[in-house]
């Protein structure tokens, strides 16, 4: 049964005042509380402008605000806690209760980092992790749980993740670790444009997709692909076996918003269908999602 994506998701409303948190107490679970709200300044600093940041070398909060960040944990009173807090400092933030509500997010948007709890009802953080590097998605992870032992630590980063922050944890300290993982990320690639990482290829049925020579072959011989099939296949290929929706694929593979009745992005997955499917009217790796989009699955499994 194909999951309920709809389930827990969350959107954070901005202009929100800023949560702190008192470290005396705790649930027994390690959930931070005594969230108390303080004023919002009745004024605030003016952001440089592009020209302003470019000049000094600084960072504006016009560029953080270009950052989206999902939260994902199953207490609203954290995700309520961070929506506030990274909001102020100038964050676009997503929350979501559950893996399944991650899964749409990531289907329609496109995110710059996941701060993920690892102690959830159904799939865990450390199953979330696992599956989104499996699959490709390099998108930065700070996971967040109660256990403090290093052997969970340990665990967290080895599935994947590029930080860790143990619960009862002080905002300021999150929001220092979000800035340095956002520091480290690399240059983001353009459309089209070859994989900067050297060698990068997918391997699924009898192609290799090289992403850094942007060539496909089957068993040793090339199959041509125009630039926009390659963008399109790049983009599905770096998210395998997860959902995209059409907004999303336009702009991971074409740098720009999908426009409403437009159907060459449809068009262009049947090109794609027609070079790599032994049977383009029943798709093995470029599957439909109903109600969402496609889904890029290498092994040829039917995706549920």
């Amino acid at each position: 049964m194909q999951a309920d994506f709809t389930s827990g998701l969350v959107e954070a409303l901005p202009g929100t005042a800023t949560p702190t948190v008192s470290p005396k107490k705790s649930s027994g679970h390690g959930m931070i509380d005594y969230i108390q709200p303080i004023p919002q300044p009745a004024t605030q600093k003016p952001t440089q402008d592009a020209g302003d940041q470019a000049a000094t070398g600084s960072q504006s909060p016009a560029t953080i605000a270009a950052d989206k960040i999902v939260v994902v944990d199953d207490d609203a009173r954290i995700l309520d806690l961070l929506q506030r807090y990274l909001t102020q400092e100038g964050y676009k933030v997503v929350t979501a209760q559950n893996a399944n509500a991650l899964t749409r997010v990531l289907a329609y948007q496109n995110v710059n980092l996941i701060v993920l709890d690892v102690m959830m009802p159904g799939e865990d953080g450390l199953s979330v992790a696992r599956r989104l590097r499996a699959g490709g998605n390099k998108t930065p992870i700070i996971m967040l749980t109660a256990k403090d032992e290093d052997a969970d630590r340990i665990i967290g980063l080895e599935v994947g993740a590029d930080d860790y922050l143990g619960k009862p944890f002080n905002p300021r300290e999150l929001l220092a670790r979000v800035r340095a993982v956002l520091r480290r990320r690399p240059a983001q690639e353009m459309p089209g444009a070859p994989s900067s990482e050297g060698g990068e290829s997918i391997r699924f049925g009898p192609f290799i997709f090289n992403l850094t020579s942007r060539t496909l072959t089957r068993d040793g011989q090339e199959v041509p692909l125009s630039t926009g099939e390659f963008a399109m296949l790049k983009a599905l290929a770096r998210n395998a076996r997860q959902p995209l929706a059409r907004e999303k694929l336009a702009q991971l593979s074409r740098g720009r918003a999908f426009a409403p009745y437009e159907r060459s992005l449809d068009v262009q997955i049947s090109r794609l269908r027609k070079l790599i499917e032994p049977n383009p009217a029943n798709p093995r790796y470029l599957q439909t999602v109903w109600g969402v989009g496609y889904v890029f699955v290498p092994d040829g499994a039917t995706y549920a």
